[in-house]
């Protein structure tokens, strides 16, 4: 994928392509005065800081390494640039040089040795550099045995602020962050007092007085119970640190997910000029939006109403208005230009709509919000795609969807994989169950160490609602999901065979052995309180393995070979289960890919596994 840098002149509404070529740029910041923008682009296969004149022109390369930029930004005035940074190891280095194998061996010292998309990780940790914007000569801050992010530079430009773990077992207690400031030369690190729990985007008042962060006070919740919210802190460590909106029960990050984007995500808090307000997005019953609230503390006040999917934003510079990337139901990516304090949707102004002249050439499915109630009651939120030419006279095959996670929600955004099934003639049904994100913890809480109980019910709720459609086919109904959506697809035809016809995505099918083989599944401790080898009982309960003899559902697995979340391996066992008891099942792999195939994988790979969702649904259901 290609990424190119463009710029929005707001006065003559005049957007300009600055960059060009088979790039992939990110990370734009502009420089303090206005006159120039520094960003991070890979070309040719190296990762390099880069600066351009505000105006356009010519990029000129501040600094390049091998290894991994992030987190840029500039010192006040303007004269360096400060950005965190991990080297790759040496052999990585040359093998790609040189496309040489893998080394002959790996040394594993650390629990947290791999990552998703990432691969091995190298021995180097993330730390605080700095480097001269005119001569590109480049210092490394900090040092150590762990990794230093997230670095925030004073408004005075005397220190940096960062975000660091250095606990005994960082790896194992990955919640017990803590803020640090250096200064900007370097030196030794000062630790500000906080509530144990994570931490991240830290961001200095403009008086310097006080640094805003994410975070929460439980560092034993791994599994995104507890609500993110934003804290301050003041820099000398009084007054304490505080959570500003302890009666908000959302998440204060983006946990939207689609397949246009990467979703989860926090945003870092924005301070208002004047240090009054601080503005940060959050998770909001299938909704992100931003909201602000007094930097005192109290009830936030949401500045976007429409529901919508906010994925980005940044603050002009009087506090005036908002520019924000916005996606809804019927729009990928959009900006708009938004007024800082509500003053009504109408107000919002697209700035920019890169797919408007595509979409006036296609008949699109037409998506809507539905609300059902589940077998106790409790209702639930859903949304219902239907094909184009709909006619409620007629019977459709549907297709009910599950999202991974589980802590995460369906929502307002822009899913294209729903709306490429409904195109093919599906009723598409997507939802909420209990366990997810965007209505609070007591929701989210619901199936802490009992996935497959209430979860399900809920589920099997929705498929009640599909059934009573008079426009469904209920004997003609799919289910498909992946990761935690996997795990459910895997219980729920170990439970029912309701479903003529289901798909399994990256799924998870033994928790036992997900515990070892995923890059995080040591952290199933937190959400099951206990681990395997002294409490096997419940791992097996909870694994959908356990009643794989029950299934009868013509299955269809899917898996990518370079999942490092849910292991191939978890698609081996079960696959290699029902082949045995000669079940009704078929297996595609996809090589390369890692755990977010649908989301970042490589485009024809990514339009093959959609085809043979199709393939597979059209075989048992039409």
């Amino acid at each position: 994928y290609f990424s190119r840098l463009f710029v929005a002149d707001l006065e003559i509404d005049e957007i300009t392509q600055y960059t060009f070529g088979e790039i992939a740029d990110s990370s734009p910041v502009w420089s303090p005065d206005g006159t120039s923008i520094a960003f991070i682009s890979t070309r040719d296969k190296k990762t390099a800081i880069y600066i351009i004149p505000a105006d356009g022109g010519a990029e000129r390369k501040v600094i390049e390494a091998d290894g991994a930029f992030s987190s840029l930004g500039w010192t006040p005035d303007g004269k360096e640039l400060v950005y965190m940074f991990r080297y790759n190891d040496s052999h990585d280095i040359e093998d790609e040089k040189e496309k040489k194998e893998p080394p002959a061996f790996r040394h594993i010292t650390r629990i947290f040795f791999r990552l998703d998309g990432s691969g091995f990780l190298p021995k180097d940790r993330f730390h605080i550099w700095k480097v001269d914007v005119e001569s590109g000569k480049s210092k490394q801050l900090t040092k150590g045995n762990y990794d230093d992010l997230y670095p925030a530079v004073s408004p005075d430009g005397k220190k940096i602020a960062f975000i660091s773990n250095r606990s005994r077992y960082p790896d194992i207690d990955y919640l017990l962050d803590d803020i640090f400031t250096i200064p900007i030369d370097g030196g030794k690190a000062k630790k500000i007092p906080t509530p144990k729990g994570p931490k991240e985007m830290p961001a200095f008042s403009p008086d310097g007085k006080k640094i805003a962060y994410l975070g929460h006070a439980n560092p034993e919740n791994a599994w995104g119970v507890e609500n993110t919210h934003i804290w301050t802190v003041g820099v000398s460590g009084r007054p304490a640190a505080k959570d500003l909106i302890p009666k908000f029960d959302r998440q204060a990050f983006d946990a939207t997910i689609a397949d246009m984007g990467e979703g989860l995500s926090g945003a870092a808090p924005i301070w208002s000029p004047d240090g009054k307000r601080i503005y940060f997005s959050a998770s909001d019953v299938g909704s992100t939006h931003i909201f602000y609230v007094s930097s005192r503390g109290g009830l936030p006040t949401r500045v976007t109403h429409k529901n919508c999917h906010i994925k980005g934003f940044s603050l002009s510079g009087r506090c005036r208005s908002i520019a924000a990337v916005y996606s809804d139901l019927s729009t990928p990516s959009d900006i708009h230009i938004i007024p800082a304090t509500f003053r009504g949707d109408k107000k919002s102004e697209k700035l920019l709509e890169p797919n408007k002249s595509l979409f006036a050439e296609i008949d699109w499915p037409k998506t809507k919000e539905v609300w059902f109630k589940a077998h106790d009651g409790f209702k639930l939120q859903g949304w219902l795609v239907t094909p184009p030419g709909f006619n409620g006279n007629r019977k459709y095959p549907a297709i009910l969807e599950i999202h991974g996670g589980p802590r995460t929600q369906y929502g307002f955004s822009f899913f294209h994989e729903m709306l490429r099934l409904a195109s093919k003639g599906y009723i598409v049904f997507y939802t909420n169950p209990r366990g997810g994100l965007g209505r609070g913890e007591t929701f989210a809480d619901a199936i802490t160490g009992c996935w497959g109980e209430i979860d399900y019910l809920d589920c099997m709720s929705a498929a009640d609602y599909m059934e009573k459609l008079p426009f469904v086919n209920k004997k003609r109904m799919g289910v498909t999901g992946g990761s935690y959506g996997g795990f459910m697809t895997n219980w729920i035809v170990g439970h029912t065979n309701r479903f003529k016809a289901a798909v399994t995505q990256r799924s998870v099918v033994n928790l036992e052995s997900f515990f070892g083989s995923s890059d995080m599944g040591y952290s199933l401790k937190s959400e099951f309180k206990g681990v395997p080898w002294l409490d096997l009982e419940r791992y097996r309960k909870y694994s959908p393995l356990t009643y794989a003899k029950n299934i009868k559902t013509p299955l269809l697995i899917i898996h990518s070979e370079n999942d490092l979340r849910c292991n191939i391996e978890q698609a081996d066992q079960l696959f290699t289960t029902l082949m045995m008891m000669k079940k009704k099942v078929e297996y595609v792999r996809f090589p390369g890919e890692p755990h977010g195939l649908s989301r970042h994988g490589r485009p024809d790979r990514r339009i093959a596994r959609l085809n043979w969702i199709l393939k597979w649904f059209d075989k048992y259901l039409k």
